[in-house]
């Protein structure tokens, strides 16, 4: 369970990017934020990995606040939560193998099983073949599918995808949608934010429109537009 509790976010004392938003998002949910650019998409998702703080209000995931984490217990905190980026953010010079295994390595995570795991998850997302490959070597789905593969490795209780289609042909983006959806059938938690009208719709699941820092629609089953 995810709660926003009256959060508020400002870098200035005269505007609000995050405008005391109340906010619940359940257990296994997927959630779509749409909204224009400037409207806090960005600064909510900063915020739910910690590297951002609420300016007034508090967070809460599974009842711990998150914005009270020191650094050693954020770091555990973000452990289980993915981060999926419309630039991918892949490391140019290791193979896809290699930066899914290095999300272990960084967080002193690896055992004997560790290259097993690695290899599963490389085969969930449909990557076999080409786990020696580099990131220049792979096509846009296919760096997406690697990034994907890195923010699962940890089992994360929840997924942040922050516009992951945006770089990617039509063909693709319902890809990379299947995959995301998938990962939320076993019981993931995923929010995610797009522009894509098409992508949305072919959800059917919860929408949250965001203006100015608030939410000014909050749709089951919904659409991109009413």
């Amino acid at each position: 369970m995810i709660i926003f509790d009256k959060v508020s976010k400002n870098y200035d004392s005269s505007l609000n990017v995050i405008d005391n938003l109340n906010l619940k998002i359940k257990s296994g949910e997927f959630v779509s934020i749409i909204g224009q650019s400037g409207a806090g998409k960005s600064t909510i998702f900063h915020m739910l990995i910690g590297a951002d703080k609420p300016t007034n209000g508090r967070i809460t995931v599974d009842e711990i606040d998150i914005s009270r984490l020191n650094s050693k217990k954020l770091q555990l905190y973000r452990r289980k939560v993915g981060m999926v980026w419309q630039n991918f953010k892949l490391l140019p010079k290791k193979t896809v193998f290699e930066n899914i295994f290095f999300a272990l390595e960084a967080v002193g995570d690896t055992n004997p099983s560790s290259v097993q795991k690695v290899l599963e998850i490389i085969d969930q997302v449909g990557l076999q073949g080409k786990q020696d490959y580099f990131p220049a070597q792979l096509s846009g789905g296919e760096k997406q599918r690697c990034a994907i593969a890195r923010a699962l490795v940890h089992d994360p209780k929840l997924i942040i995808a922050d516009e992951p289609t945006g770089n990617l042909d039509p063909k693709t983006s319902q890809e990379i949608l299947n995959l995301l959806k998938q990962i939320n059938d076993k019981g993931v938690t995923i929010i995610l934010s797009s522009h894509d009208t098409h992508l949305v719709d072919q959800l059917q699941k919860r929408v949250l429109h965001l203006e100015g820092g608030k939410i000014v629609r909050d749709e089951q089953n919904a659409s991109y537009h009413q």
